[in-house]
């Protein structure tokens, strides 16, 4: 059984009447979309910018509703469950989202952000708390000595290894990867992927990485899914899409992008 399984998810944003114009428009940012994510392994979900894959990402959480379709958690349907077992089931699925700085509250200490999803889910007294909080710094590359910082003192990759941490603290099950290296430089975008697939290895996750950037994709990636306008064009393994693409979309993508060395 998949730990994520997507049938016909479907998302249409409208928007309101004008002084201009009395017709209310409609956009399928997620248009029918099915597909499975396997524990363990990594979906590369690729595409162009307004493509729906953020939009999708964030409905496979629950972080917005569909219009239509379901979504199943390790078996359980998420669209009916209550706001309390949602809350639950919070502990399994995070994600990292694309700026890393927007992410993290600058008024708070990088020890208290991180402390805060194990202190709202009561996960230990304050002494448990500061060791786990200590042990994610040191698993994300980071000294402990940035516990008592805030986010404006560290670089754009600093903080999404804090983003990152912070993603970790409930040991999750699963983690939607938006974007997370797209707002940085190649070579720091380099070590945070090389750090996702090292985490992944240690911990037994399971990704839903998104990105425009097929190289990064297939580099971090077990099976690769297309999207465009809102569909799903095809998923298959990464070295299946990489030599024998099925969709004239696929084939854009992958010829229009440099390989890259990570």
């Amino acid at each position: 059984m998949p730990l994520v399984e997507v049938r016909n998810l479907t998302k249409v944003f409208s928007s309101t009447a004008t002084a201009f114009s009395a017709r209310r428009a409609e956009v399928r940012a997620v248009d029918d979309v099915s597909l499975e994510i396997h524990a363990g392994e990594t979906l590369g979900l690729v595409g162009e910018s307004g493509s729906g894959k953020s939009t999708l990402g964030r409905l496979i959480l629950r972080l917005i509703k569909p219009t239509s379709g379901s979504v199943h958690f390790d078996g359980r349907d998420l669209l009916p469950t209550s706001g309390r077992q949602m809350r639950a089931l919070r502990r399994d699925m995070q994600i990292i989202f694309q700026d890393p700085f927007g992410s993290l509250d600058p008024r708070m200490r990088i020890a208290d952000l991180i402390a805060e999803p194990l202190i709202i889910h009561g996960q230990g007294k304050r002494n448990e708390v500061n060791a786990r909080v200590a042990e994610l710094l040191r698993i994300v590359g980071l000294d402990a000595s940035a516990s008592d910082r805030y986010p404006h003192e560290f670089s754009g990759g600093q903080r999404q290894r804090i983003v990152i941490a912070r993603a970790l603290a409930l040991r999750p099950k699963f983690i939607v990867c938006d974007e997370p290296v797209s707002a940085l430089d190649v070579s720091v975008g380099a070590q945070i992927v090389n750090l996702l697939a090292q985490l992944q290895r240690d911990f037994g996750l399971t990704y839903l990485f998104i990105s425009h950037s097929m190289p990064i994709v297939r580099y971090l990636s077990t099976r690769i899914a297309v999207m465009y306008r809102g569909k799903i064009l095809e998923v298959n393994s990464t070295e299946e899409i990489t030599a024998q693409p099925q969709n004239a979309y696929t084939k854009t993508l992958l010829g229009a992008t440099p390989e890259i060395v990570l």
